[in-house]
């Protein structure tokens, strides 16, 4: 399931030092558990299922999902060579260098597969990419999501962002409609659950790396702005919020 040369997984190779940095610092976890990974996983039992952890990076979903659920067996999914390394010393667990849009899952289906925004770095075969998600789980299994909601009234700076800044591959990546990704999945899956979020501390917290966030001035602004982001959450419309979450469930075939 290994890849051949790949540009994209070149990219992350690339910046993997820096995303760590940024995205795995104290305030960054905060957040990502706090309005990520605790709403998306409202309901949901994972003790002793079987999870693929898709875009996995380094391992840090895996490593909450390990404390959270005792028994979960957890499998990373990474483009890049050097994450799968990271992820394997990180939570001595199997990792497997796999691209969602070009390669093909042939192995025994899981119970549940989580993606934490990296569906939108498959633009150049969405279809493909959710087509090989419902492969990887059985009937009824669940796959929970978090990506960048298209549907934002900043979408057009995001845009902009997108094509000037060395983070991001603006080839490959692009924000997503819930509606017409659920679309795009061709049947596969039912939507149990879909909420927006994402205001002031999504962006100079979460994603300090893009804003270029000293640790310093991070530090000093995360717990105003973590605080700010509750009442932001109370905004009425998903067009206020850079991002959503799904709760989706494999049909049966």
């Amino acid at each position: 399931m290994s890849t051949t040369s790949n540009p994209q997984a070149e990219h992350y190779d690339d910046i993997l030092d820096d995303y760590d940095r940024h995205y795995y610092d104290p305030y960054s976890l905060q957040y990502r558990e706090q309005f990520i990974l605790a709403p998306l996983l409202d309901g949901v039992d994972l003790r002793g299922k079987r999870v693929a952890d898709l875009a996995s990076g380094s391992g840090e979903t895996t490593r909450f999902l390990m404390r959270r659920f005792p028994g979960v067996e957890c499998t990373g999914f990474d483009v890049s060579p050097e994450a799968v390394r990271r992820y394997r010393a990180k939570t001595q667990r199997d990792a497997i260098e796999f691209d969602l849009t070009r390669a093909h899952y042939s192995g025994e289906p899981f119970d549940a597969a989580i993606i934490m925004g990296g569906l939108h770095h498959c633009a150049a075969d969405i279809h493909g990419a959710l087509k090989n998600v419902a492969t990887m789980l059985r009937p009824g299994g669940s796959f929970l999501l978090f990506e960048p909601n298209r549907e934002y009234l900043l979408e057009a700076g995001r845009r902009l962002w997108y094509r000037l800044d060395r983070y991001f591959d603006a080839g490959n990546e692009r924000a997503l409609s819930h509606g017409e990704l659920l679309s795009a999945a061709a049947g596969a899956f039912d939507c149990r659950r879909v909420q927006y979020f994402g205001g002031p501390a999504f962006f100079l917290v979460y994603n300090s790396l893009v804003f270029r966030l000293s640790k310093g001035a991070k530090a000093a602004a995360a717990p105003a702005l973590i605080g700010a982001e509750r009442l932001y959450g109370r905004l009425p419309s998903k067009w206020f919020f850079s991002s959503f979450l799904a709760h989706w469930v494999r049909r049966d075939s």
